[in-house]
């Protein structure tokens, strides 16, 4: 409740009302003044309460009447009184209510009261209260009251001392706090003018507002009584101490030093009267010297007092603290003298305080600054912040060197056995938070011995001093021991901390203002202020020595963990901040500490040791003494917790490491973590330490780069403790940490990082030269992890990384470091891939052919594990981000392609495995442009030797390859079409003619070019298998898509594909070895046809060859289009013919089966194709329209595009196309006569016989061979048949005949022959007959002039049928017959040539039945070459070697004579048969009186019917010869007339036996010679003489002939006896008297006038010889006999008489 409100001035009132009657009661009887005044003043209350307003103001206005009654009370002296009295004042004074005036009354009246002694705790209460609640006392009343305190102070009550010296610091304090409202409240309002500079001297107060003077009085009467002066203002003190004075100065200082910085006045205060108080009151510890008190000195030396030296500290501190900038100069001198306090001739206690001083000080880094500023920084003048800085270090030196004298407890070192560690329990020390005297294992240091345990003496940052604190005591405490030692711990610690936080704060400041300057302003440079920076520099500079030395010293001292810790977080800062200020020589320092405490002692490592070279050749002098920096004792008792392998040879062998070893590891890891920024080269230092304590640990890398324990491989294997133990997996953890947060630093740290990483790694690999000592992956796997890390700006890093681990590491002969190489480079490429880049990699070409460009450089490597690497990597690429490599396609393709011959299998199998990947999945996706590089790399596959199945597979991909490109030809062409404008502009621009392979070709025809120049490669391949499937892929995928292709580009297809192809396959084969290939392995079995190169290339020419062909036959229409298709047609007909003359048989064939392909000109469009039909109707030629299946293997594509595409693309070939009735318009003769020519020559070549002897066994042409070059003329004669002349036609004969006399080879024969009894041509041989047929029937339906030919045929075919009788002779070659030829002797067997010269007669025949009347025919005497063909046969009869051939021979005689005869009468005149009917008559004579005797098994029946052959022929001649005997050379008649003689007498063959005689005298063929001889002699058509001269010599012969018979018979009869004669003799005589009786028949039938009178002669003269024959005793001759003997009645008749004259 406020004292204004209503309810607190009603209370005041009634209470004031209450006092006042209290009061009046008391006074009563002793003091009735003070009971009137009491009574007056309870009226003078109530009227102003009676006042509703301003009660308060009214109150006040009358307070010296309102008090004066209780002023009087108390000076009753009466305790009671006085008690109440004050009460009352008291509370009036709370209320405000007390005017000025009754204020002074009141103090005076206090004065007397303490002059009395009274109440004495009661009035420094109310004085209090005065002073505080309002601010009416001023001036002497104010001094007045504060000497009445200082009165109270000095008195003889201890309660009353203390509470007085309460009260007098409240009252000073009050003073000035009134000094500071006073300002306020005038703050802004008049500023006093500024006070006036350099007036020193100036004692006057006169511009100070009330407060103000008050103030600035009383500090100068305490400085005056401190120095023992009287004072101007405090009248009335009696007594002073210098303790207090010094301890109120303090607190004024400390508490209010805005009054000294904003007043002159007091700053003058400061100057003048404090700064000198305190120099002089020092003097006595300055000289104090220790122990100097032996020689008694001149002047006696005033001992150092320990109260008022830890004051005046106090208050240096302070001054220092808040007024240094006032006092530079004089704080110079406290701070030396400060430091002076440390040496070790003080006492320990000063040496105490004045440590608990410079704590103080260190935990103010501002004020460190300023002093580095006011004097580290200024030319002459003292280094004051490096002189505090050394000083605290040579403070604590001089603790481990010195034992401390003054402490006779010194406890020695406990002997700890090595790795016991343990520590023997310290005395607790009394500490100052109670006694903490329980037995631990205490916090210690411990240096060579000397043992200083550590104590808790302040919280961090705060110095909390113990002994500046003990203001109650009067003699120096005693110091425990380690009490310094810790405060200068304490204080080193505060002071690293202090300075780097600042500056680092201050930086950081600095680089956000630049940061946003750089926002605001962002083409401007920020320029920071110099000044701050060397400020900063300087503080280091001045400290870096002084502390690192402490620092070290303590570090390798400190046996505490927390200790230990501290010292290296120290370090570790110093070394951070040294860093972010750029200076490397202390910040490399720090960390060369940080590392040598990291490992074992007297470790030897060259990058520390050099390092520290350097520094420890710089002594540093601290306050004159030279101080080294320590390096560590490697005595200090720590805990073993490993034993390892030494990475670099150690003079020890095996190295320990201690705990405190391991704590230093994990500061370096935090420093290297957290500061990665700034430690630039040092980098180099960390990396190495690390790695060492890796390897010592025996940590190894594992996946991605992180390390983690594993068992070291060689040597004592490593030994750690289960301490250790669960430490590897953080320390493991805290290094991979360490490189994730490379990604922090900026792009200079991590190229340091980077650098110093390589380093290391070429340090190890050094190492990992010529020993197969496991090698330190260290570096390699951190370069990884690294990399992995800082994949958002990979691009600043790649070269560096990947540029080591290529050149470097991958090529390093030790496997194991190879191996990480490789691990290490295809993990940070497929991170980098994979990585979600910011553009993505797809917009960023650049950066991501960065990042694959080590991949490719992997393939320079030799090795065949980086390969293996290389290829999983790639594998993996393609798996993950196939889909997005884009322009990467090249790189990733080069490295699948890098493959070679000597690289072992398992590598091209997996290459193989990315590529089929490719092939797969991946063609849509990558660039067109890169489309050849798979059809390149699909080809290196094929080629490679190593593997078969790959090379074939991959042939199979080429052809997916290929089908691809036919489904997406349109998106292709498109992009490949773009892709080559801007390449082709590019070229111009550099003034380049544009280079790619088959240039002039459209980009897309350029693809297919490359696929098919590939497959072309392989099809020469050296292996059979890869050839074969080459070849078979190459043709398939011309035939399939070759329509995409535009016009021109064939012509490459042809020219630089196809023929090129051609000629090294002809090449090949006929350079290829002829040795026997043993079965390959002995696994494998190759069959006998593919048992040599020789062979296996055969089929390779047979591939090739037939699929060129069939390309030519195929796309016809689209090659003639090209200029020079003729020559093409010349080469390929070259090789064909070249095929064909190849000693291999299945080459030869197979040639001459490609020429039969491209011989069959266009295939006609199928009906069911109505597209055809469609585009036919628009005169596109049908070849055009593929039908669907060329497509690919099972894959029918129907592209709506594509005809529409085809049609424009010829179309603006501007080629015309023909319609479809018109074929032959696109042929051209030439073409066909150059086929004509090419079938010649081989024809005549392989058909011409072998000129050598016959053991020079020449090749011998086979019989498919031969069979399918004579199949070819006829299909090839329809297209020359125009032109087809004589000298062509024997070309052609020539041929046939020769291809028909080649012998068989004896293996082939069962294959190709017949078996002999059967009467079947071969193909052969069928093949001839039809290449003369087709030519005939052209002849017969072509215009005259063909004509004649015929005769030609004839000769052709006459001379075949002669090989019936006379096999042909094929050079000297000997045959056996193959009825002969057993398989295994004969090498050549003849053909049986009988069925194909029969074959051929009938073709004679036949085609004599068409021809006969031609002229040429005629002309050419052909039906006597007939007639004398068949002489052979005929005449050799029984002899043929085949029966049906003479069979054939008559019947064929017999149909050509029917027809030839009678154009033989017509042209009887011409002259032109005159030859033909001697040979005619020959022949008859030669068939029907064979030499040659018929076979013995011949049966009767075949005799028989061999008869009636004869007698058909003997009819012929009656029929078609005799009739007409007038036409016929006289001779001619004659010949056959003989013959019918000849016939019709009998004559036998002596070697019938009897049984048969009687069939075999070919009876029935005797007759009808006789019927015919008879016929012809009485014939009454005789129309010439000649005619007539013919029957009758006929006849004379007859009857001459029967004459003999018929007497032979009578005498042999006569002669015989009894006996019979031979049967053949009987039946002549029956037959000569049969032939009797048909003639008496004739000649009956028969005009007179037409038998001559000479043949009646004979006739009569017959008849005696009959009767002579009536002897016989055979009844058959007698039945003859009677038949011959009945006609002759008709001649018996009388004589008739003469008649004369007519008359009788």
């Amino acid at each position: 409740m406020s004292t204004s409100s209503p309810e607190a001035v009603k209370k005041l009132l009634e209470n004031m009302q209450t006092d006042l009657r209290s009061l009046s009661m008391e006074c009563k009887k002793k003091f009735p003044p003070v009971k009137e005044a009491a009574e007056s003043g309870i009226v003078k209350i109530k009227t102003i309460a009676a006042r509703k307003t301003d009660i308060l103001a009214a109150l006040k206005e009358n307070s010296s009447e309102v008090v004066q009654p209780f002023l009087m009370g108390c000076g009753t002296k009466e305790p009671k009184i006085t008690q109440l009295c004050l009460a009352a004042i008291q509370r009036l004074m709370s209320h405000e209510v007390v005017s000025e005036a009754a204020a002074g009354n009141i103090i005076n009246m206090l004065w007397q009261l303490m002059e009395n002694g009274l109440e004495e705790l009661k009035l420094l209460q109310t004085v209090l209260v005065l002073l505080t609640t309002n601010t009416v006392v001023h001036d002497e009343v104010l001094s007045k009251a504060i000497v009445l305190c200082f009165r109270l102070h000095f008195t003889k009550d201890n309660i009353t001392n203390n509470t007085a010296a309460a009260t007098v610091r409240q009252v000073v304090t009050v003073v000035f706090e009134r000094m500071v409202a006073e300002d306020e409240r005038f703050k802004g309002i008049a500023e006093q003018p500024p006070p006036v500079q350099g007036n020193t001297n100036r004692r006057s107060v006169s511009t100070l507002r009330p407060s103000a003077k008050d103030a600035y009085m009383l500090f100068q009467d305490l400085c005056q009584l401190v120095n023992a002066d009287a004072p101007y203002w405090l009248v009335g003190m009696t007594e002073m101490t210098r303790t207090f004075g010094l301890e109120l100065l303090e607190s004024v200082l400390n508490d209010f030093p805005g009054v000294f910085l904003q007043h002159q006045e007091f700053s003058f205060l400061l100057k003048e009267r404090v700064c000198p108080l305190v120099i002089k009151l020092f003097s006595p510890n300055i000289k104090f010297r220790q122990g100097a008190g032996a020689a008694a000195p001149p002047a006696p030396v005033e001992k150092p007092y320990f109260p008022i030296c830890m004051r005046l500290l106090r208050v240096v501190s302070v001054l220092i603290k808040h007024f240094y900038s006032l006092l530079v100069t004089e704080c110079e001198i406290f701070l030396s003298l400060l430091v002076k306090f440390l040496d070790g001739e003080k006492p320990q206690w000063l040496r105490a305080v004045a440590v608990e001083s410079v704590h103080r000080l260190c935990v103010q880094p501002h004020l460190l600054c300023s002093f580095c500023q006011s004097y580290d920084m200024k030319q002459h003048s003292t280094k004051v912040f490096r002189d505090i800085v050394n000083a605290l270090g040579s403070f604590i030196q001089s603790l481990f060197i010195v034992p401390n004298a003054g402490n006779a407890a010194a406890v020695s070192a406990p002997a700890g056995g090595s790795g016991s560690g343990t520590l023997g329990t310290a005395q607790g020390v009394p500490g100052t938070g109670g006694g903490s005297g329980t037995l631990t294992t205490q916090a210690a240091f411990e240096y060579r011995g000397t043992w200083i345990p550590l104590m808790t003496v302040s919280v961090q940052g705060s110095a909390k001093a113990t002994y500046l604190e003990m203001l109650d005591k009067v003699e120096p405490p005693s110091i425990p021991e380690g009490y310094a030692m810790s405060v200068a711990f304490s204080a080193l610690l505060d002071l690293v901390r202090g300075i780097t936080s600042m500056i680092e704060r201050e930086l950081t400041t600095e680089e956000e203002a630049a940061a946003e300057f750089r926002e605001t302003h962002p083409e401007q440079e920020w320029k920071p202020e110099p000044g701050a920076h060397l400020v900063w520099e300087e503080m280091v500079n001045a400290s870096w020595c002084g502390l690192l030395a402490a620092l070290s010293l303590l570090l390798d001292a400190s046996t505490d963990e927390a200790a230990t810790e501290n010292i290296l977080k120290a370090e570790m800062t110093m070394a951070s901040l040294c860093g972010r200020l750029g200076l490397v020589t202390p910040r490399d320092a720090f960390i060369t500490a940080i590392c040598k405490a990291s490992l074992p002692p007297h470790y030897a490592l060259t990058v520390l040791s050099s390092n520290t070279s350097n520094l420890s050749s710089k002594a540093y002098s601290i306050q004159g003494q030279s101080v080294q920096i320590i390096s560590p004792s490697s005595e200090s008792h720590q805990q073993v917790v490993a034993v390892g392998q030494p990475l670099t040879a150690q003079p020890q062998g095996t190295v320990v490491l201690t705990a405190k070893n391991i704590q230093c590891m994990r500061t370096l890891l935090n420093l290297a973590h957290c500061h990665g920024a700034v430690l630039g080269t040092s980098w180099q230092l960390v990396l190495a330490t690390l790695q060492h304590l890796v390897w010592i640990l025996g940590l190894k890398p594992a996946v991605g780069g992180a390390l983690k324990p594993g068992r070291a491989v060689e040597g004592p294997s490593t030994v750690l403790t289960t301490a250790v133990m669960t430490d590897l997996p953080v320390i493991s953890n805290i290094l991979s940490r360490l490189f994730e947060s490379s990604q922090y630093l900026d792009d200079v740290s991590l190229h340091h990082l980077i650098n110093a990483l390589c380093s290391l790694s070429l340090e190890a690999m050094e190492m990992a030269y010529g020993n197969n000592k496991e090698p330190s992956l260290f570096a390699v796997a951190k370069l990884l992890e690294t990399g992995l890390v800082n994949m958002d700006r990979i691009e600043i890093l790649w070269r560096p990384l990947t540029g080591h681990l290529l050149e470097k590491v991958c090529q390093h002969p030790n496997s194991r470091m190879r191996e990480w190489g490789a691990e290490a480079l295809t993990a940070l490429i497929k991170a980098g891939l994979s990585y979600k880049h910011d553009p993505p990699l797809a917009q960023n070409q650049r950066l991501q052919l960065l990042l694959l460009n080590p991949l490719k450089e992997l393939s320079n490597v030799l090795h065949a594990d980086i390969r293996q690497k290389q290829l999983e990597c790639v594998l993996q690429i393609l798996q993950s981000q196939g889909d997005s490599l884009g322009p990467g396609w090249p790189l990733v393709l080069g490295v699948i392609g890098a493959i070679r011959n000597d690289q072992g299998e398992s590598l091209i199998r997996t290459a193989f495995q990315c590529l089929q990947l490719v092939v797969t999945d991946f063609l849509p996706t990558m660039p067109c442009t890169c489309l050849q590089i798979v059809v390149d790399v699909a080809g290196s596959f094929g080629l490679q030797n190593q593997e078969l199945n790959i090379s074939l597979t991959s042939i199979g991909l080429l052809w997916n390859i290929s089908d691809y490109f036919f489904q997406r030809g349109e998106a292709i062409t498109q992009e490949l079409e773009r892709e080559e404008e801007a390449l082709q502009k590019q070229a111009l621009e550099m003034g380049e003619t544009l280079n790619r392979p088959f240039h002039p070709a459209p980009p897309f025809d350029c693809l297919w070019l490359c696929l098919y120049a590939k497959l072309g490669e392989l099809c020469v391949d050296p292996r059979p298998a890869v050839r074969k499937s080459a070849g078979q892929t190459l043709f398939s995928t011309i035939a399939a898509h070759g329509t995409l292709l535009q016009q021109p580009t064939w012509h490459i297809v042809v020219w630089k594909v196809l023929f090129q192809l051609l000629d090294c396959v002809r090449t090949s084969s006929t350079t290829a070895d002829k040795e026997k290939i043993e079965s390959g392995g002995g696994n494998i079995l190759i069959h006998h046809s593919r048992d040599t190169a020789e062979k296996q290339w055969a089929e390779t020419w047979v591939l090739t060859l037939a699929g060129v062909a069939r390309i030519f036959n195929t796309r016809r229409y689209l090659l003639q289009q090209l200029g020079d298709f003729f020559e093409a047609w010349e080469v390929l007909l070259n090789h064909i013919q070249s095929a064909a003359l190849s000693k291999n048989n299945e080459v030869s064939l197979a040639a001459l089966k490609s020429f039969q392909e491209i011989l069959q000109i266009v295939t006609p469009v199928k009906d069911s194709d109505k597209a055809g039909d469609a585009l036919a109707a628009m005169g596109v030629p049908p070849v055009l329209i593929d039908p669907l299946s060329a497509s690919g293997p099972g894959r029918p594509l129907v592209r709506s595009d594509s005809l529409v595409e085809r049609l424009t693309r010829y179309n603006g070939a501007e080629l015309q196309a023909p319609p479809p009735g018109e074929e032959s318009a696109l042929e051209d003769s030439t073409l066909w006569w150059s086929a004509w020519n090419t079938w010649y020559r081989a024809g005549t070549e392989s058909t011409r016989p072998p000129s050598g002897p016959a053991e020079k066994l020449a090749f011998i042409p086979s019989q498919p061979f031969l069979t399918a070059l004579i199949q070819i003329f006829p299909a090839l004669y329809q297209h020359i048949k125009a032109n087809f002349s004589m000298d062509d036609l024997k070309k052609l004969g020539v041929i046939l005949h020769g291809a028909v006399s080649v012998p068989i080879s004896s293996d082939a024969s069962p294959f190709i022959l017949p078996s002999y009894t059967e009467a079947t041509l071969t193909s052969l041989q069928e093949a001839v007959l039809t290449a003369l047929d087709v030519l005939q029937k052209a002849i017969c339906v072509g215009p005259e002039n063909l004509q004649v030919m015929y005769p030609a045929i004839f000769e052709q075919l006459l001379l075949f049928v002669e090989f019936s009788c006379k096999p042909p002779q094929y050079g000297r070659v000997e045959t056996k017959h193959v009825a002969n030829a057993k398989y295994n002797q004969a090498e050549w067997v003849a053909l049986n040539y009988v069925p194909f010269a029969e074959r051929s007669l009938e073709v004679v025949v036949d085609l004599y039945h068409k021809t006969a009347c031609h002229k040429a025919v005629i002309n050419e005497k052909v039906q006597q070459n007939i007639i004398k063909t068949l002489r052979m046969p005929l005449g050799l009869k029984y002899a043929c070697p085949s029966e049906s051939t003479w069979k054939l021979a008559v019947s064929s005689l017999l149909k050509v004579l029917s027809i030839g005869l009678p154009v033989a009468r017509q042209q009887a005149s011409s002259g032109k048969f005159d030859t033909m009917w001697p040979e005619l008559a020959n022949a008859f004579e030669d068939f029907l009186f064979t030499k040659s005797s018929p076979p013995d098994n011949l049966s009767i029946q075949e005799f028989q019917q061999n008869e009636s052959i004869d007698v058909e022929v003997v009819q012929l001649i009656s029929t078609e010869i005799l009739p007409f005997a007038n036409f016929i050379p006289k001779d001619f008649v004659g010949q056959i007339m003989t013959m019918l003689n000849k016939g019709s007498i009998h004559s036998q063959a002596p070697s019938f036996t009897e049984a048969e005689i009687d069939v075999r005298m070919r009876e029935e063929f005797s007759k009808v010679c006789f019927e015919t001889l008879l016929q012809f002699s009485f014939s009454n058509k005789v129309s010439t003489p000649q005619e007539g001269y013919i029957s009758r010599m006929a006849l004379s012969v007859l009857l001459k002939r029967a004459q003999d018979v018929l007497r032979r018979y009578v005498e042999d009869e006569r002669l015989s006896g009894r006996c019979p004669l031979p049967r053949q003799q009987v039946t002549e005589i029956i037959f000569v008297l049969k032939a009797i009786s048909t003639l008496m028949d004739s000649l009956k039938k028969t005009q007179p006038e037409n038998v001559d009178g000479n043949t009646w002669a004979q006739v009569i003269a017959l008849y005696p010889t009959l009767v002579e024959c009536i002897t016989c005793s055979s009844s058959e001759v007698s039945a003859a006999l009677k038949e011959a003997l009945g006609p002759f009645k008709d001649f018996m008749q009388p004589p008739a008489s003469k008649v004369q004259n007519g008359e009788s």
